[in-house]
């Protein structure tokens, strides 16, 4: 589903992520510290997350890049496809600069990768940036350094290019992109292993077969002589000239390497940092794509990684804490001996430098898809790590925004995927202690591509956007300042009443608060700027009919101010519409007999309802399992889907969109693509979990093994939705309707009946005229429902399908269920050596029993039974409580489905089961 992401951009991976709740903080765990205290998070001292607040500098970004904060406050940033623009903080306006000739390289996702400023910016105006460049049938990476003058002027007669590389033109462009300064003067500069990861299986790019030579890491990231797969340094004289710092990984003339290289063995650094302080580099690692070990080695992970000093981080023959990958024969797909992580050898006919390479340094982070045993706080999904900076606190520094001393020395880093920031903290000796997120609930981060300190000590970041590959409305440059002393107040107002004919008395509920409990004074505007009330919650009377904007202004003692607004429409009701049936309305039956329904409309000022504002319409849809029977009478769609609802947490979208194309292919041609093909659902499900390519071009999709099969059965059928078109439309008011699409198909399918109606309008001549739409649905599900589509669980956790750990007085919730005609409920459990009763009760777990089955041991935990209970219809829709009995018993049963059947309805036929 989700393809891999930073594949196409240089970046990584991208997965489905399902994110789950992250602590504040971890020790970390079977790593060995140095001899040096231990420091603990000090979280009495722990700023208030609402003292934190995002501005958006600049919106509709086009593919962000990288950012540099100058001296006098400007932020100058790229956008990869050459764009070059500078945020001017006085006028407070973004303005384009210049645009590199790059448009010839975007194809293979090159480009404006990186910039930065000089560390002498305010002396020498100097500029640095990181680009492709084609010329003479060749295709190089180029770190340019400019001059810009005070007034933004770029000069482009004084570009110098500093140093140049070759690349191969290959379709994933792992090709980093970053640079950053130490203080030494030196210049850092990351770059990818421009290695094609789609032909590897997830695992490590190192084929070594004859015209395979983009398929070969080990020519790149694990050769010493090649400065691709590496975090180079240099030190940029002022002619334009580099020279070589001391201490790089190899002394200036060792045969078989480059002196320019700091850290070798990288897959693709695309973001690095160097503490302003201590010159240590920090940089993420995006990793390869394998959800689970296997032949060839370890699964993927992506690494927060540290730099001390030089040295080789091990890509392509290592992976996360130098975890590593076997000796692995492409054309013969023999397994050979593991490589050595304490001495290293790259015998790749394709290698041009050194084949005896230094030993690995483990990362200092690293995490897979699946939750990490050592770091569990990060959660679970996709990656695709970025390395931020070192925070110091300057208590000398005349700021009102600087971040607070709590976060001194922290270094942060973030994740393009799974949208999150972390404060890493560490020891006297650099030494990871743990780690706590930033801004989890307010950050709102939209994939953070890179974070800078400014002058002024705010954050500043360039959010990609949403999806990866198009230009995104939500892709911004934000300053995230923090407020040490009074805090604004929050103005909000609700009213019951906000539709109605004149004359229309509103109350008005003030909900409005103070972070600092400060006495707020309140100012109402209902028609037009005068002030007409100064209450905290007043009553108030439109005469005349209308469209109304209602304010409320709060004020707290130091002047602060905050404003809420109210739309009230007057001179109009609301049509009711209502739909109904005789027969049973939550289930559809095998043998259905046809439906019938009516619809009712009335509404106060049409005197007679235009049938042609009503419409009435059936849609068929292969599975909408979720909440809908909870919803009552509303609209109903898939995008109440629990599909929609996974996809909608995780982070399928930054590859696809719902009807255009991006990196991957959209939802609706998925759907379009496998509509009629009934074993395309088990298909997808199944490699959305496994990954794989070949289907929608060279672009390969990552594994996802931390979603179970169920999630993504729930996924792909919400996709399979979106082909789906009303069966029936333009209904009649009333009459039957057969019901026939699910025969033969899924019985997970769901018949939705929609009828909405939009009155004439208001009355009395309102401008605008206010026209105002009422909708209902009647939702119909399959009499099987599987156990996991509970509404509610009390002491009850998920196992794949089934219902699990149930013990004494545990129990679940059917939302809203219509028992008329159902005569009896059949149960799909198993139970290895426990006997128990389920009672069904109405409204609450200590409501009326309607049914009562006994339970009792299958002998096996995997080996199923069923057993059928009869159950009273006590009228009406009721949420249905299925309480478990056995005083002081435990693990009961696991239960997988439950069928509401009519008396000689078949009963679910099963295939044998092995577990789950």
């Amino acid at each position: 589903m989700v393809s891999s992401l930073f594949s196409y951009l240089s970046l990584g991976s991208a997965l489905v992520g399902l994110i789950a709740p992250l602590g504040d903080w971890t020790s970390h765990r079977n790593v060995s510290f140095a001899q040096s205290s231990v420091i603990l998070p000090d979280t009495n001292n722990r700023p208030e997350e609402n003292r934190f607040t995002k501005t958006v500098l600049s919106n509709d970004l086009n593919e962000p890049m990288e950012l540099a904060v100058a001296p006098d406050g400007r932020v100058f940033f790229v956008e990869r496809h050459g764009k070059f623009y500078v945020y001017d903080p006085v006028q407070k306006k973004t303005r384009l600069l210049h645009d590199f000739p790059v448009k010839a390289v975007e194809k293979y996702l090159n480009g404006l990768l990186g910039m930065t400023i000089d560390p002498n910016f305010k002396q020498n105006h100097f500029l640095y940036f990181f680009y492709t460049i084609q010329d003479n049938n060749q295709t190089r990476q180029r770190i340019a350094r400019f001059r810009i003058s005070d007034d933004n002027t770029l000069d482009l007669a004084s570009e110098k290019s500093i140093i140049e590389f070759p690349i191969d033109l290959e379709v994933s462009a792992h090709t980093g992109g970053s640079m950053a300064w130490d203080t030494h003067g030196n210049l850092f500069i990351s770059t990818g292993d421009n290695t094609v990861p789609f032909e590897s299986s997830g695992f490590s790019p190192t084929d070594w077969r004859q015209d395979r030579l983009t398929f070969d890491a080990t020519r790149s990231a694990g050769n010493p002589n090649d400065l691709r797969g590496k975090i180079l340094r240099i030190h940029v004289e002022p002619d334009g000239s580099y020279t070589i710092p001391e201490g790089n990984l190899f002394p200036k003339g060792t045969a078989g390497t480059r002196p320019e290289i700091y850290v070798m063995g990288c897959r693709n650094p695309y973001r690095i940092s160097v503490d302003p302080a201590t010159s240590i580099v920090y940089w993420g690692e995006i990793g390869p794509d394998s959800g689970v070990d296997g032949p060839q080695g370890p699964r993927g992970y992506d690494e927060f990684n540290q730099a001390k000093k030089a040295g080789n981080y091990g890509w392509p023959f290592f992976v996360g804490d130098s975890k590593p990958y076997h000796q692995y024969d492409f054309a013969t797909k023999a397994v050979g001996d593991l490589f050595d992580p304490n001495a290293p050898v790259n015998n790749s006919p394709n290698n041009t430098g050194a084949k005896q390479l230094p030993p690995t340094t483990k990362a200092m982070v690293w995490y897979p898809y699946n939750k990490s045993d050592e770091f569990p706080q990060l959660g679970v999904g996709g990656r695709c790590a970025m390395g931020g900076p070192v925070y110091h606190y300057n208590a000398s520094l005349q700021s009102k925004t600087k971040m607070p001393a709590y976060y001194d020395k922290a270094l942060f880093m973030y994740d393009w995927m799974r949208n999150w920031v972390f404060a890493v903290r560490l020891d006297d000796q650099q030494n990871y202690q743990f780690m706590e997120r930033f801004m989890p609930t307010r950050g709102d981060f939209r994939r953070p591509v890179d974070m800078e300190i400014g002058p002024e000590g705010s954050f500043y970041m360039l959010e990609y956007g949403s999806v990866y590959g198009i230009d995104n409305e939500d892709a911004r440059l934000v300053r995230i300042d923090f407020n040490p002393g009074n805090r604004a107040p929050v103005a909000e107002i609700t009213a019951k009443d906000t539709i109605g004919l004149a004359p229309l008395t509103v109350a008005f509920n003030n909900t409005s608060y103070d972070y600092d409990k400060d006495q707020l004074r309140y100012q109402w505007r209902f028609e037009g700027n005068t002030v007409a009330s100064t209450e905290a919650s007043p009553k108030y009377t439109f005469k005349k009919n209308g469209i109304y904007k209602a304010t409320l202004t709060v004020t707290d003692p130091s002047g602060q101010k905050a404003t809420d607004t109210l739309t009230i429409k007057v001179g109009n009701t609301t049509p009711t519409v209502a739909i109904s049936t005789t027969d049973n309305s939550t289930f559809f039956f095998p043998n259905q007999t046809p439906l019938r329904y009516s619809v009712a409309v009335a509404d106060k000022e049409d005197k007679l309802i235009d049938k042609k504002n009503l419409n009435v319409a059936l849609t068929y849809i292969p599975k909408v399992a979720g909440n809908e029977q909870q919803m009552g009478h509303q609209q109903i769609s898939a995008s109440y889907n629990l599909g929609k609802s996974l996809i909608a947490g995780s982070d399928c979208k930054a590859c696809h969109q719902v009807a255009a194309k991006s990196v991957g292919p959209s939802f609706t041609d998925i759907a379009k693509r496998y509509a009629g093909d009934k074993t395309s659902t088990a298909k997808l499900a199944n490699k959305i979990i496994t990954g794989g390519g070949g289907v929608w071009g060279e672009h390969a999709m990552s594994a996802h093994p931390q979603l179970s099969r169920d999630e993504t059965t729930e996924m792909v059928k919400y996709i399979f939705s979106l082909g789906v078109q009303p069966a029936n439309s333009q209904l009649p008011q009333q009459g039957t309707l057969d019901l026939k699409e699910h025969v033969g198909n899924d019985q997970s399918s769901r018949y939705v009946l929609t009828a909405s109606y939009r009155d004439k309008g208001s009355v009395g001549g309102t401008q605008p005229k206010l026209s105002l739409q009422k909708s209902d649905a009647l939702v119909l599900r399959p009499t099987k429902v599987l156990a996991t589509e509970a509404d509610s669980l009390y002491k009850i956790s998920k196992q794949g399908r089934r219902l699990n750990n149930i013990s004494d007085q545990s129990y679940f919730i059917l939302k809203a269920i219509d028992l008329k005609g159902i005569d009896q409920l059949t149960y799909h459990y198993a139970s290895k050596d426990q006997n128990a009763t389920i009672e069904v009760r109405t409204d609450s777990p200590t409501g009326p029993v309607i049914s009562t089955v006994n339970t009792t041991a299958t002998g096996d935990n995997r080996k199923y039974a069923d057993v059928t209970a009869s159950i009273q219809n006590p009228g009406g829709k009721h949420d249905l409580y299925f309480v478990f009995v056995k005083p002081d018993g435990k693990n009961l049963l696991a239960l997988d489905w439950i069928a509401f059947q009519r008396k000689g309805d078949p009963t679910p036929q099963e295939k044998p089961q092995t577990g789950r």
